[in-house]
């Protein structure tokens, strides 16, 4: 065609436009859509992802470099920014320690980092102290605490001051916006942390963190809040460090003309040092040369972008949303090119030629493309600009700069041009190879619908789901490709199988009432107009039924992944670390939660066993730990080997595929009490809410109760007695995979465990994790014994060894927080047999691998604690009851851990539910069109029904079925189509390429993909008839007798 002819096309599109506003305004609202989505998106993460030199401010000020010990006498790998991604990892077994492993063990920190820079850096030290409770408005208020001399340039870009002035007298401070509006405070008021109530500090400053405007933080000057804090009696026990042990992280200035180049970080590496520096930040080093990327891309974690687990989601989501927006807006031009039939055949019937019929419905597309996609732009950047501060409230960080560009903005146009003109393709065919003759007299024609369409349809429908299903877990080609197209092509074969099944669906209108019949036969006659409207509201469907598959396994992976400490309404009371865990002020602890909730019914007394120590009192010094063994043969072979960082691809997918690795729902992942508790048929009523005559005789007669068939073998457990490391034992902050802290599997940490720990962070993973504020169990996919875990018997048998140190098992002293390293060595595992048997909870027990009777551990000659108490009242406790009996036990210890569990609380609920109503409007939107299109159609059907006597509620009938087969028919295809995208995102997201320091038990595949029945039956029947009664409602009984025509 020519260019003339092509204007004149854009003119008459015009025009109709025009003349259909209500048609016109619902096209380009659908066009507006995603381009308003994705060009919103486009401006947010153009204006949220920092630039160079915004990032370096960000990082560490107006300094040269940011420094942190990860650990002494460990080696690090990091990307060229250690807050993307580092990993460490210690001394290896039976090889002797590095020069540069001594060096770091035998140094202190600070003055290692002062030898290793150039001669006259100044070292500024990022003093992080503990979470604390301080005086609010309201009462107490948890928040974090560090020092800083705001007055010094240094920290410019790092913390801004918002209003006041900074600190610059004794007990005076600087807090966080955050804090103010939580503590409901303001400046000159004062607080007081929980210990050093004699002394308040007064508030000069609001100050704020770019990066973490969520973070309630009191910063004080050097030397004046956390050293105090730190000095208080009972610091150590509570997770509190001296300033000499807080000094590991630091920022730096470099003399002048000095810069700390890539080699010079990797060197620092070496000594156990992570390292962000100004002049790499600002020229990266070639990926070739990052070894943290190169183990990466040995491993496959690197791979190509596009095989990334987010971009496949994200491509996947974008792209499916453009289809069903193409196909939700096909309609309206179809009713456009029905409607302007007449026109369009007078210029068929003056000469014009077909593609001359296509360019005036294309053109339709254009105008209403680019009216569509301009409008979208237009709201998504006033949008962005109004909603800038909650946005950036929401997200918890500042956007760089406001950052709108052309280029990416001329992309999206584009983009809604795209979808104008692809929506209006199927129309313009449609329109173009119409006959002249029935165009002008206005009679339709019917034409079985093409075979090999429908056998084209089918082919696409197998392959598209079979590509997207495989491609997501085998690696065909681009993983984003593969699960995009075959969720695209799939879909488009069921639109093209839509004409053949709306014939198939007609064929049981025989057996129907005259009105339903009607509608069926119309929907078979009118396949051109059926199948767009069916396919419209299959877009609809699928998109909410993915949603919402995709939500559903997504909250039953983590319902299943949920560690409880109880049974759901159930109070739990644990002595917790520290002074409180020996039991002597339980009696008090228990008065104070029976005199503030009431009616909490029977308590049940639990105790803890010890081996050789209680690490709860001592605080994981000096003791060892006990749990129940899993038999060589149940153990996953991850437990039996050390898989070091640089495991190959394979060994990862072996673990995958083996069943033994595999987590149940009764695998312990820690509680409260640690794994072995010892208690009476109380114990059994309110921790396992288990009513059994036969299991509490068993518990009584001297034999243990498991809940995992696993443990269990021959009718005995194996019980695994491990003994301490030596002189030094690592605290309740060792880290069993990387050396350094975290508390193991089973045992409540301590209230702010060290923040430095040399644990692998996964690539783009962001700011290291700020240290717990409150104890809570760890949670942990292996059952392995831990120094730090709670404490359990130790035998006077004869000891044998065990078959070899199971995962779990703490690494000797020194790495991660405490900065001390040392030969890597397990301890000594005994082992010790006891009668026990299986018993069946109500609910699935992870918080527990066995419990004892107390006769059983004076049999064995062991020891036992009183560790705490539960209660399973009839109704659980309210937040306000619950808040009041925390204070009183608080004001008693620090150290207890008090909760009433609420179980697992599902958060996606509201969302699914949101866009199931959503697809529903639409669908019943795209239904009402079609329909609006089907009466026309049928006037001359509906005016010979008149004439020979049918009653008035038989136009009803008609329009309210001929609504009710479109809806149903989408339905049934959409809850088909939407099942392939979103099981294939969720293989996805379970086979996620392994990076470096990923631990062996991460690598096992747990995806879990359910069917939201619920809502999809409501899907399938609801909206249907829901659709029949509007359609019935809102048509007119009265028609008016048209002339004879023809």
């Amino acid at each position: 065609m020519k260019l003339t002819a092509w204007r004149v096309a854009l003119r008459i599109a015009r025009r109709d436009a025009l003349r259909a506003k209500g048609r016109s305004a619902l096209v380009v609202a659908m066009v507006a859509l995603p381009v308003l989505g994705v060009a919103g998106a486009d401006i947010v993460f153009r204006s949220t992802e920092l630039d160079p030199g915004e990032r370096v401010v960000r990082t560490m000020g107006q300094a040269d470099a940011e420094i942190r010990l990860s650990g002494a006498g460990r080696t690090v790998l990091q990307e060229p920014d250690p807050r993307e991604g580092s990993t460490s990892d210690g001394p290896e077994q039976g090889k002797p320690l590095t020069a540069q492993q001594k060096r770091s063990q035998e140094t202190p920190p600070a003055t290692l980092v002062r030898e290793l820079l150039p001669a006259g850096s100044t070292l500024v030290p990022l003093t992080d102290g503990p979470y604390i409770s301080t005086t609010s408005a309201d009462g107490l208020l948890l928040v974090q605490t560090s020092e800083a001399d705001l007055a010094d340039p240094v920290w410019r870009g790092r913390i801004t001051v918002l209003e006041g002035r900074v600190p610059a007298a004794s007990h005076e401070i600087a807090v966080t916006r955050d804090f103010l509006d939580r503590a409901h405070l303001k400046i000159g008021d004062r607080t007081s942390p929980r210990g050093l109530e004699q002394t308040p500090y007064t508030i000069t400053a609001a100050v704020e963190y770019p990066d973490e405007l969520n973070s309630a933080t009191l910063i004080g000057r050097p030397g004046e809040l956390v050293a105090p804090l730190s000095a208080l009696p009972g610091a150590r026990q509570s997770g509190r460090t001296t300033p000499a042990e807080q000094e590991q992280h630091w920022l730096v200035k470099l003399p002048q003309g000095a810069v700390l180049d890539w080699p010079k970080v990797m060197e620092l590496n070496t000594y156990g040092f992570t390292a962000a520096s100004r002049s790499v930040l600002l020229d990266p080093p070639a990926r070739s040369e990052v070894p943290y990327y190169v183990q990466m891309d040995q491993q496959g974690g690197g791979g190509e972008y596009f095989d990334r687990t987010a971009v496949v989601i994200m491509a996947t989501v974008a792209g499916m949303a453009l289809l069903e927006i193409v196909l939700l807006a096909g309609p309206a031009f179809a009713v456009g090119a029905r409607r302007s039939r007449r026109q369009l055949g007078l210029l068929a019937a003056g000469g014009g030629e077909r593609a001359h019929i296509r360019s005036v419905v294309l053109g339709g597309g254009v105008v209403l493309g680019i009216a569509g996609a301009a409008a979208g732009l237009v709201v998504a950047v006033g949008l962005v600009a109004v909603l800038r501060p909650w946005a950036e409230q929401y997200a918890g960080r500042r956007f760089g700069h406001f950052d709108v560009q052309p280029l990416d903005l001329l992309a999206v146009m584009g983009i809604g041009l795209v979808t104008g003109l692809l929506a209006a393709v199927v129309p313009a065919v449609q329109a173009s190879r119409q006959d002249v003759v029935s165009a002008l007299t206005g009679r339709g024609s019917v034409k079985p619908p093409s075979k090999r369409l429908a056998a084209l349809g089918l082919l696409m429908l197998a392959g598209g789901a079979a590509l997207a299903l495989l491609g997501s877990t085998a690696g065909i080609g681009s993983r984003s490709l593969a699960v995009l197209g075959g969720s695209m092509i799939a879909e488009l074969g069921m639109v093209a199988l839509a004409p053949m099944l709306v014939g198939l669906f007609g064929r049981i209108g025989g057996r129907l009432p005259l009105g339903p019949r009607l509608a069926l036969r119309d929907s078979v006659r009118h396949r051109g107009r059926t199948a767009p409207a069916v396919a419209a509201v299959m877009a609809a469907v699928a998109g909410s039924v993915a949603v919402g598959v995709y939500s559903a396994s997504s909250d039953e992976q983590n319902r299943r992944e949920y560690v409880a400490s109880a049974p759901a309404g159930a109070v739990t009371l644990a002595a917790g670390w520290g002074p409180a865990a020996d039991g002597k002020l339980l009696p008090q602890l228990r008065t104070a939660v029976d005199s503030n909730l009431g009616g909490l019914g029977p308590r049940a007394d639990v105790q803890r066993v010890n081996y050789m120590g209680d690490c709860h009192a001592s605080m994981g010094g000096g003791c060892g730990s006990v749990d129940v063994s899993v038999p060589k043969e149940l153990r996953c072979p991850a437990e039996d080997r050390d898989l070091a960082p640089a495991s190959t691809p394979e060994q990862f997918r072996e673990l995958r595929k083996d069943p033994r690795c595999r987590e149940n729902a009764t695998s312990f992942r820690g509680g409260p009490f640690g794994p072995v508790q010892v208690g009476d048929s109380t114990l059994l009523h309110n921790l396992f809410a288990l009513h059994d005559p036969a299991a509490e005789q068993a518990l009584a007669a001297g034999k243990a109760l498991v809940f995992d068939p696993k443990y269990l073998k021959d009718g005995k457990i194996t019980l695994d007695l491990t003994e301490p490391y030596g002189d030094e034992s690592p605290g309740p902050d060792a880290s069993p995979s990387s050396g350094g802290a975290s508390p193991a599997a089973g045992s409540p940490a301590p209230a702010a465990s060290a923040a430095g720990s040399a644990a692998a962070s996964a690539p783009a993973a962001g700011k290291p994790a700020a240290p717990s504020p409150a104890a809570s169990p760890a949670k942990s996919p292996s059952a392995g014994p831990s120094p730090s875990a709670s404490p359990s018997p130790s035998a006077s048998p004869s000891p044998t060894a065990a078959e070899s140190a199971p995962a779990g098992a703490a690494v000797p002293p020194g790495g991660g927080g405490t900065g001390t390293a040392g030969p890597l060595h397990r301890p000594a595992v005994h082992q010790v047999t006891v009668d026990a048997v299986l018993v069946t909870t109500p609910v699935p027990v992870t918080y527990s691998q066995a419990v004892i009777a107390p006769a059983v551990v004076q049999r064995l000659g062991l020891t036992s604690t009183d560790a705490g108490s539960v209660w399973l009242p009839e109704s659980s406790p309210g937040d306000a009851s619950e808040q009041k009996a925390l204070a009183a036990v608080t004001r008693i210890s620090e150290g207890v851990q008090f909760e009433v569990e609420r179980g697992y609380r599902a958060e996606g609920d509201l969302v699914t539910l949101a866009l199931t109503g959503f697809a529903a409007l639409v669908a019943l939107g795209a239904a009402g069109i079609a329909t609006g299109l089907a009466a026309a159609d049928s006037q001359r059907d509906l005016t010979t029904l008149a004439a020979v006597g049918a009653a008035p509620r038989i136009r009803r009938t008609l329009s309210g079925f001929q609504c009710g087969v479109i809806a149903a028919m989408g339905a049934v295809l959409g809850t088909v189509c939407g099942v392939v995208p979103a099981v294939a995102l969720r293989k996805v997201e379970g086979l996620a390429a392994p990076y470096p320091g990923m631990g062996p038990e991460e690598a096992v595949d747990r995806t879990v993909v359910v069917f939201p029945w619920m809502t999809m039956g409501i899907t399938l029947v609801v909206l249907p008839v829901v659709a029949v009664a509007l359609a019935a409602l809102l048509t007119r009984s009265r028609i008016a007798l048209l002339r004879t025509s023809g």
